[in-house]
């Protein structure tokens, strides 16, 4: 007692009306916690529901801290625009229409091609008829090759 009250032990027992006060007080507060029923068994149980609850608490903690950190992190990701923009769907929706597109335009070629080939077969074909055809008038000119259509000579 004389230590928390920063004095000497001899201080005490030279004051022989304090010392009576403090075993007094001493045998006052044995009985009163006799009389609560706090025993070492209550006080160990408190110490591990204490316990218990620490660590509760502690779990807690940690899991609030890891969403916080995970918010705080997705914050930072889309206010520097490195992260995903928040209207996917509208570019689904375009990615879809553009796909749609390419395929049209794919089948469009594909159709000019093959009226191309055909062409150029017509035009060989008819190019072929020509070169075949008697000629009449002896020598042909060198520009009747180049005429689409026949002329006959009289």
């Amino acid at each position: 007692m004389a230590r928390p009250a920063g004095v000497d032990r001899s201080y005490l027992y030279r004051h022989p009306d304090l010392l009576a006060m403090l075993h007094t007080a001493q045998t006052s507060i044995s009985s009163d916690t006799n009389q609560a029923g706090v025993t070492l068994d209550s006080l160990k149980a408190d110490l591990i529901n204490a316990s218990h609850r620490n660590d509760r608490l502690a779990a807690h903690n940690k899991q609030l801290e890891r969403k916080l950190s995970e918010m705080l992190g997705e914050q930072a990701w889309r206010e520097s625009g490195l992260g995903a923009p928040t209207d996917i769907d509208e570019l689904q929706r375009r990615i879809t229409q553009l796909e749609q597109q390419a395929v049209e335009l794919h089948r469009q070629l594909d159709k000019r091609d093959q009226e191309l080939t055909a062409a150029r077969s017509a035009n060989r074909e008819l190019f072929a008829n020509l070169n075949r055809q008697p000629r009449r008038c002896g020598t042909p000119s060198k520009s009747s090759v180049f005429r689409k259509w026949p002329i006959p000579v009289t």
